[in-house]
């Protein structure tokens, strides 16, 4: 009978969320890239496709958020709809861009399908608030003493200029520019795009694509900006070194690392894998305090130990056993 009880309260728990569950939700799981096509698409609509889109968010859970409920959750002092676009819900709530926005208690949406970063450049903004991915230039907040942030911005630019300036140098065509973060609290460095430029989601789709030539690829690679914590100490040791003139061959492995780290931290490939993996070697060479990379020599397998050469003079069991029997005879 208890048996009979708990399933009968199972049930009735499915069925309550069932019912709970929202109609419209179903009908989005099932239907929702039908819609992003038609913001793409039907521009007379637009307007009205719009307020079906929904998304999950850094603030809603299991659930999705429209954006009229972003829109009236909004900081008073918000001036822009935050997203990030990526692969997968997991890979962007970890992404180091959500670190100011997380810090501030921004609600951020998650563009997690393919179709998103294509239908919302047709969506520049939602009740008069303009979009902005927190993944390319020109990210700001709002809640910032602009006239303090203005000095602030210009002592770090100061400070860091032997930095950016070797660092550039270093790099060449791999960014654009180095410049000072206002987006990151405790990732070193990281990589943004142009502000009309392709993201690295958009860049990991079409590189999956079948028909992508490497030709046209480089064509539509964005254009590559390194972003520094200039109050991370990794930033801030680099830049001692560059300024007592004591940059070596590490020194250089180290910032071609960095690099490459931020490539992978904000979603982008390293240039160069095979010289990525040299680099790292290094990196491991030198925390270990090898002199050198040779190979040692091959191990030496010791010979198997000769085997006992068998007597020659063969033993004649026959002759104990004669010597056995007869020996109680002479006892008798």
């Amino acid at each position: 009978d208890e048996d009979d009880e708990d399933d009968e309260s199972e049930e009735g728990d499915d069925e309550e969320e069932e019912e709970s569950k929202d109609p419209y939700i179903e009908f989005w799981e099932k239907f929702g890239k039908n819609i992003k096509l038609g913001i793409i698409e039907d521009s007379a609509n637009r307007s009205k496709l719009t307020k079906l889109l929904r998304y999950k968010s850094s603030t809603s859970g299991e659930g999705y958020t429209s954006f009229e409920e972003y829109v009236e959750n909004m900081k008073d002092w918000q001036k822009a709809i935050y997203y990030i676009a990526g692969e997968n819900v997991e890979a962007v709530e970890n992404s180091p861009f959500l670190e100011k926005c997380k810090a501030k208690g921004v609600e951020v949406l998650y563009m997690v399908d393919p179709i998103d970063e294509y239908a919302i450049q047709h969506v520049t903004e939602f009740d008069g608030k303009k979009l902005q991915s927190v993944t390319k230039e020109g990210l700001k907040f709002g809640d910032e003493d602009e006239a303090l942030e203005a000095k602030r911005t210009k002592l770090y630019k100061e400070t860091f200029k032997p930095l950016t300036d070797y660092l550039k140098e270093l790099y060449g065509d791999a960014v654009v520019k180095v410049s000072i973060s206002k987006r990151v609290e405790t990732t070193p460095t990281i990589i943004v795009t142009s502000q009309y430029g392709n993201s690295a989601n958009m860049e990991r789709i079409m590189r999956a694509q079948a028909f992508s030539e490497k030709q046209s690829m480089g064509m539509m690679m964005s254009q590559k900006t390194m972003e520094l914590n200039p109050r991370h100490p990794i930033i801030n040791e680099l830049l001692q070194k560059v300024k007592d003139e004591q940059t070596n061959e590490d020194t250089e492995n180290l910032a071609w690392l960095l690099l490459d780290n931020a490539l992978m931290q904000s979603g982008f490939q390293p240039a160069d894998v095979d010289a990525f993996a040299k680099r790292a070697l290094r990196i491991i060479q030198s925390g270990l305090s090898l002199e050198s990379s040779e190979l040692l020599p091959e191990m030496e397998v010791p010979d198997d130990p000769e085997e006992e050469e068998e007597d020659e003079d063969e033993v004649d069991l026959d002759a104990f056993g004669d010597d056995a029997e007869e020996e109680p005879k002479d006892e008798l």
